[in-house]
Order: C-alpha cells, then structure tokens, then sequence
C-alpha cells in the first residue's frame, strides 16, 4: 500500500507544530551574539542619544542672532564631541563637531559649509531654523524602551543597537544540538581516493555549513553503511546525544533504503512523502530523545528542504520567530511546459528588467544549479509558465539569511 501524500504547506505546518523549544539559557557577549537568539527581551536604560547633540561640524548658535546672511558672530567656545561646553552667550557662535552636546541657549547648528571663519569670528551665510542640524536626546530610542524583544534572532545591528545602550551581555536561548548522518555504502569523503563506483559525499559538508549558519552546533557523525543494522545504531547512538538527528539518503523504499524501517524500530515517524519537487520523501519523526529529519540523497533535494522545511523548524526550536519568507512577484524569461503533479522549486536566478531566468538543467542532482542561480521560482502543481508571465520567486537571501 502506497504512503499518503500531503501538501508543502500541510508538512511545513505539521513540522512547525512539533518543534520544541531547547531548554537552557546563555549569557554571552556581544562579540559571541549574533546569530543566537533572545532570551531575555532588552530594555534601555537611557536615551539614545542621550544629550541633544550636533549632526554636522559647524556652528552652534542662536537662531535670534543670526536675521540675516552674512550676519558675524565672535566665536566662544569650541565644543568637540566628548566635550560638554558651557551655556551659549548671547550674541556669540559656538564651534561645534559632530556628536558633540548642543551648549545651553543654542537652537540651531549652521553646517561649516554655510560659515566663514576669520580668526576668532564667524561670518554665517545661512538664516537657520530652530533645531536645524539637532539631533534630539532619546529620538533614537526612549529610557525604558523595549528595543529587542524575546525570540529576536540577532543581527549584526542588533547587536549594535544592544551596544548602543551599554549592554554587554545579551541571555540566550541555548544553540540547537544537531547531528548530521548521511546514509550510502557509496559515499566517500572528500580528501580521499574516489574508488570506483563511489561518490564524493557533498552533503554533509553543505548541511553542516547550512546548519553552524543557522545558529546551531553541529557534530559531523560520519556516513553511515547501507544496512539496517548500522543504520540502527547509528540513529540510536545520535538520538542520546542531539536535539535533532539529520540525515541524507536512504528515504526512499528501495531495498537498500533502510532510514524508515530504522527510525520506526527505535522512535517514530509521522511524515513520509510530501508532494513537492525536489524532495518528495522526507522523513519527520523522532528517535530516542531527539527529533529526526531524514532528507533525500540527491544534493538540490537536501537544499530545497532544508531551506524551506528544516531551517523554519530549527529557528522556531531555537525560539526564534518563524517568518514567512517574501516573495517577489517578477517576470518570467523562460517557457516552463513540463508541469508536474506537485508544487515545484525551480533554480533561477534574476537578470535586468525583473525578469528570471532558469538554469537550462532543474534535475535533483545538479549542485550547480543552486550555485549558479539566487531564488528558487516557486511553481504550483500542474501549472505551466509562459514567458512574458509573472511568477512567484524566493531569493535565497530570504531563506538562508
């Protein structure tokens, strides 16, 4: 009897739906934060900025003082950022660098390009308005803000905004423990003589690298023999040890395909076949103590579904946010008359006009088309594409960020 089939958006859901979030918190630096994800919303102490200050080198001075262009001003003070000068005289101008505090009195900064100096007075070309060139205290962010709240996943300007109100520690969600398998008496690692009738696994080199970048640690467990025995030991031994168990290879029902009776022997499995092209049989269970995903062997398989399946499951285990990834609706340069009976993710890439481009060969074990194109086209089932028709594209940037 035949496994039933669901949907792309069927199994992403039911895949979301059992993610469990690692238990464990860290406090780390900022230098070792990105890429985690909070644990602990935070919370500014201060305004950002936290004094009025200058956004240009120029001059600071009252706006009363200067009715006309071309009015001078004797210069009293010099204000260079890290400075706080004294309270504005009336009647004078304050030379003033960018970030430094705006002096008490003044309403105004003239940009230097608008002033001319000589010796100790200044001729300013400009009738400013009152907080012009000003940057106000707290405009960025308020005391007592929120700024990064639980589940945010840092970036590079998280961290710098986390920096920006004096944090130098952030708390954690623990990094997902994940180890990576791939099943194939043919498999040989790189680096070695290839034997005949071998290949060289590129798998497991891609999916740790897709991994470490999505925020988890990783441990290489190796390939694994195309039996059911090793098979066995090998998914019972990284269930005890990982939150999540990936593997490569051995999905599908052949006789030497031995990832189903395996993790039904020592867990449980609850997806087989998703309808989607690459990648229909995905196995999503558990063995042991720890989730498992079971990937196909075909390499553009193994990256289809990590991005679109794995990487929204791991990011919702490490208590992250789990967005749907944007779209871009673009124009197609290509005629697709092969439609197929699941949804499919073609490699393409963009060119000029908004127009995208196939690469000439979408078979499963082609690499080089993922290397080649940025988005994935994003195709229903059954449907054709004509050139000149609109069409629905995934960068690469959106899902593997």
């Amino acid at each position: 009897m035949s496994e039933p089939t669901i949907s792309f958006d069927e199994a992403l859901a039911k895949v979301l739906a059992a993610a469990r979030r690692v238990k464990g918190e860290d406090r780390v630096a900022l230098r070792e934060a990105a890429g985690r994800v909070l644990a602990e919303a935070v919370v500014s102490g201060i305004d950002v900025p936290p004094l009025d200050n200058s956004s240009m080198d120029g001059y600071a001075v009252r706006c009363a003082d200067v009715p006309a262009a071309g009015a001078k001003l004797p210069v009293s003070q010099r204000i260079p950022a890290g400075s706080v000068g004294r309270e504005l005289a009336p009647g004078t101008a304050a030379r003033i660098f960018t970030g430094a505090p705006i002096p008490p009195g003044a309403d105004a900064v003239v940009m230097q390009e608008r002033c001319a100096r000589d010796g100790d007075e200044v001729a300013i070309d400009h009738v400013p308005e009152p907080g012009e060139w000003i940057r106000r205290a707290g405009e960025d962010i308020r005391a007592g803000a929120e700024i990064l709240p639980v589940g945010t996943r840092l970036t590079p300007q998280a961290v710098g905004m986390a920096a920006s109100v004096g944090k130098a520690e952030l708390k954690v969600f623990r990094r997902l423990s994940v180890g990576v398998m791939a099943t194939g008496s043919e498999l040989t690692p790189p680096g070695q003589p290839l034997p005949p009738g071998g290949i060289y696994n590129s798998n497991r080199a891609m999916l740790c690298a897709l991994l470490e970048k999505a925020g988890c640690r990783v441990e290489d467990l190796g390939d694994v023999p195309d039996t059911l025995d090793d098979t066995r030991k090998a998914l019972r031994k990284a269930g005890a040890l990982h939150d999540l168990v990936l593997s490569t290879g051995g999905v599908s029902v052949g006789e030497e395909d031995h990832v189903k009776p395996a993790v039904t022997a020592e867990g449980e499995l609850s997806i087989w076949n998703i309808a989607v092209k690459p990648g229909k049989p995905l196995a999503f269970g558990r063995v042991g103590n720890a989730d498992f995903i079971g990937l196909p062997g075909n390499p553009v398989s193994v990256f289809v579904s990590f991005s679109m399946l794995v990487r929204p499951f791991i990011f919702k285990c490490q208590g992250a946010a789990v967005p749907a990834p944007r779209a871009l609706a673009l124009v197609a340069d290509f005629d697709w008359t092969r439609p197929a009976a699941r949804r499919e993710f073609l490699r393409g890439r963009r060119t000029d006009g908004d127009r995208v481009e196939l690469f000439p060969n979408q078979s499963s074990g082609v690499l080089t088309s993922t290397v080649w194109g940025d988005g994935f086209v994003d195709v229903p089932a059954g449907q054709r594409i004509a050139r000149g028709a609109t069409i629905r594209f995934l960068p690469f940037s959106e899902l593997l960020d």
